[in-house]
């Protein structure tokens, strides 16, 4: 009899031990406990010890949890190690410190008066030659120092004259403006004149900052360029066959975004230093800010052209042909022989919008009459 006794305890004990371990585990599951974690384990345990008493874990257990918990948390601190030196490299790329360290500037040069006017399509034919002239100068002086610099370590990379280069462009587009001769009536505006002699001074003394001025002017012309393009075409009633705006196309750039993208690889890869790199950053702030005097002397100049238009709407001159008959180019003009000159019909139209001078006009216009008429009686 013993024996079976014995069999029967040890299976209600094993059946009480079956019943304790479902209880156990569809408490886990209610309480939303994770099974693998210590802590976890010991909620449980508070959990059910009205229905079983709780084992200690053995040692072995105890120290492999520690060590999972370890080995994972030196995993996540290898990832964000890795993650955040992945950050300071990209940060330390060329592109993207010139993208985060000119983004103000770069939003002051698009809110300029002349800019949004533009954009609006409210610009003059002779205000878009004034900028088409201030181009030509800059990019000339650019692209010289670009020649002269074309083997520098710090800018041969980015040495691409057949894809870029505008001076040719605007060539073409001077000689539709202002005909032929158009090198003998044109002359380089006070701000674009600042602009060339900083280009010229960077290119002869610290080429390793010329890429600040390639990568305001190139990229931007791949970029937002092509938008001012339609925008005067369809202002000006320019040709669709490009006459006019040759600046504005890159015939061997098939892609802009891929060049863009090649142009800025190239940059990353320059042998820069952090320090040279700031350096380039601000100087390519400053070249924004030769470009908004730019723009600003545009918007005066168009100040200058309004207040030169009559009030019928007839302009004092035709804005046809040399340049110099420009009122604003009439200010820039050396003193000498053209000192105290102004336009005659513009003196004779100020005259005669005089209530006063037109009554005494008036009357002689009639006198004249009365005699002529007097006169062929």
């Amino acid at each position: 009899m013993l024996p079976r006794v014995l069999a029967c305890k040890s299976l209600d004990a094993d059946l009480n031990l079956r019943e304790s371990r479902s209880l156990f585990f569809a408490l886990v599951a209610q309480a939303g406990v994770q099974w693998h974690s210590p802590a976890s384990a010991s909620r449980v345990a508070g959990i059910t010890s009205a229905h079983h008493h709780q084992q200690e874990p053995h040692p072995a257990a105890m120290s492999a949890e520690v060590e999972t918990s370890e080995g994972v948390d030196e995993s996540e601190k290898k990832n964000s190690g890795a993650l955040e030196k992945e950050n300071q490299m990209r940060m330390a790329d060329l592109s993207e410190l010139l993208k985060e360290g000119t983004k103000e500037a770069h939003d002051r040069a698009e809110n300029t008066q002349f800019v949004k006017d533009f954009l609006k399509g409210n610009i003059k034919k002779e205000l878009f030659k004034l900028a088409t002239t201030a181009l030509y100068f800059t990019y000339s002086a650019l692209e010289e120092e670009m020649e002269r610099n074309k083997d520098h370590p710090a800018f041969a990379p980015l040495y691409f004259p057949m894809e870029l280069h505008r001076k040719e462009a605007l060539t073409k587009d001077m000689e539709y403006f202002f005909g032929e001769n158009w090198e003998e009536q044109v002359q380089c505006p006070k701000a674009a004149r600042k602009y060339v002699e900083r280009i010229h001074y960077i290119g002869q003394n610290e080429p390793e900052l010329l890429v600040a001025h390639a990568y305001t002017r190139y990229m931007g012309d791949l970029s937002g360029g092509q938008v001012l393009k339609k925008v005067a075409q369809r202002a000006l009633k320019l040709p669709s066959t490009g006459e006019g705006t040759q600046f504005y196309l890159f015939e061997n750039v098939d892609n802009a975004q891929q060049f863009k993208q090649l142009y800025r690889a190239r940059m990353n890869a320059l042998d820069l230093n952090m320090k040279t790199k700031e350096r380039i950053v601000e100087e390519a702030n400053k070249a924004f800010e030769y470009n908004m005097q730019i723009f600003n002397e545009l918007d005066q100049a168009g100040s200058t052209l309004a207040r030169e238009t009559l009030e019928d709407g007839f302009p004092v001159h035709d804005g046809k042909g040399d340049m110099r008959k420009c009122p604003f180019y009439a200010g820039e003009q050396d003193k000498g022989a053209l000192e105290g000159s102004s336009c005659p019909f513009r003196t004779a139209m100020a005259v005669l919008r005089k209530p006063s001078l037109q009554f005494i006009l008036a009357a002689g216009m009639a006198l004249a009459a009365g005699l002529l008429a007097w006169y062929y009686m």
